[in-house]
């Protein structure tokens, strides 16, 4: 969203932003649409299914937001929370309608989902519910953007025109940036994973491959919280049988300063923006070929793709860093 408006800015393009929350923000073209009592309900009752609750929370969105939407002649929406919004700029005559793939197309998604809790089957995935709705936008939209050719491609895959995808290319936030004076970086081989702790993100991977290296002064940081019961038992358990696994949400950046490795072995991710700050940092990446970052890896930005799901492959790319081999893309 932020890099939506920074573009329109550029542009000298005025717009209307409608996001969730405003309270954190200080742009005066942000409007507050926040969750109706409704939703919350729902939300809350579904509250142990990831699917059933990512619904509620899109739909109520997505219906307020519809409400909310002024007069104006373009709209861009963010998929799987668009459908109303279509609907009302479509009566209103807008001039185009598009919408923001943030993940590549659904059906691959779902596939991709499908293998991650096929392996580790303690947690459901929040697609599955999410289909149906996305492929409607899919269909109404003028054009869709995408964040990388991952992306770009799983369209294709689908049959999509290509002059209906438009990129939008995404860079990290400033403040990620190496630093002139690097921090003295700690005694362990500090390996760093920033994001959400799901299944579909790879956690379980990188854990699963990470305790198959038994050197004693490389440490695993998990950057960030679990939404499911499962997921916590999991990772509770790995950090009770392994204590160089840590959990510690929050700003990453000063995990990042200290990191010698990020790890992002997602099943799928559109993009990924946190190996990317970890790349504009200085930190060598280790990614999936299922994430649209990948691309960002060439000589002077070290990293290792490897393939989706492969535990063997994992270790041996986070040893070959452990190592001080050169990581290639």
């Amino acid at each position: 969203m932020r890099e939506i408006l920074d573009a329109l800015d550029r542009a000298g393009q005025p717009g209307i932003c409608l996001c969730g929350s405003a309270r954190a923000q200080s742009r005066s073209s942000l409007r507050e649409v926040g969750a109706g009592v409704l939703g919350t309900r729902i939300a809350r009752l579904v509250a142990a299914s990831p699917a059933w609750r990512t619904w509620a929370t899109s739909v109520d969105f997505d219906t307020r937001a519809a409400r909310a939407l002024e007069p104006a002649e373009h709209l861009i929406a963010f998929n799987g929370q668009a459908s109303a919004q279509f609907r009302r700029a479509r009566r209103e005559r807008f001039d185009s309608i598009s919408l923001v793939a943030a993940n590549s197309h659904m059906r691959n998604v779902v596939r991709q989902h499908a293998r991650a809790y096929r392996r580790y089957p303690f947690e459901r995935s929040w697609a599955t519910r999410m289909v149906k709705r996305n492929l409607l936008e899919y269909a109404q939209a003028d054009r869709i953007y995408v964040a990388s050719r991952y992306t770009w491609e799983s369209f294709r895959e689908e049959g999509f025109a290509e002059d209906s995808l438009v990129h939008l290319p995404l860079t990290p936030d400033p403040r990620y940036e190496a630093q002139r004076e690097p921090t003295m970086p700690s005694d362990a081989f500090e390996i760093v994973y920033v994001g959400s702790l799901t299944v579909h993100k790879g956690v379980p991977l990188l854990i699963e491959a990470f305790g198959r290296l038994a050197h004693t002064d490389m440490r695993l940081v998990l950057v960030g919280g679990w939404a499911t019961r499962g997921m916590r038992r999991h990772v509770e358990a790995a950090c009770a049988r392994d204590p160089r696994i840590t959990v510690s949400p929050g700003d990453p950046l000063p995990h990042l300063r200290r990191a010698r490795l990020c790890v992002h072995a997602a099943y799928e991710d559109g993009f990924a923006y946190a190996p990317a700050e970890a790349l504009a940092c200085g930190v060598p990446v280790i990614v999936s070929e299922d994430t649209g970052m990948k691309e960002l890896i060439s000589a002077s930005r070290p990293g290792a793709i490897v393939p989706t799901g492969d535990v063997d492959a994992l270790t041996e790319a986070i040893g070959a860093a452990y190592r001080g081999e050169i990581l290639n893309g």
